[in-house]
């Protein structure tokens, strides 16, 4: 049976060869499927590295803006954290999803 394939699949090197390119493909901790994985997750956290940066800008340039205008800050203390005057009173109506 060994007689019937070629002369260079009956060489050890060959064969040691071969052994070792299935291991680190399949069988070792790097192997294929591991770096697909890894890429994706890559991929995944660079997108939101992305995202938390674009957020850290507008945080920052409305950051800016609430400190540079005082008008600014007043509507933002209203809206957000819903201050007001001693004069005047609030009525905060929220609809049923909220």
């Amino acid at each position: 049976m060994l007689r019937k394939l070629p002369p260079i699949t009956r060489n050890f090197y060959f064969i040691a060869s071969v052994v070792f390119i299935f291991w680190m493909l399949f069988i070792d901790s790097n192997d294929f499927i591991s770096q697909y994985q890894l890429r994706d997750k890559l991929k995944s956290l660079e997108a939101q590295r992305n995202f938390f940066r674009t957020k850290i800008e507008e945080v920052r340039k409305d950051r800016e803006e609430l400190l540079s205008d005082d008008k600014m800050l007043e509507k933002f203390a209203r809206e957000k954290y819903y201050m007001k005057k001693e004069t005047e009173d609030i009525f905060v109506i929220f609809d049923g999803d909220e």
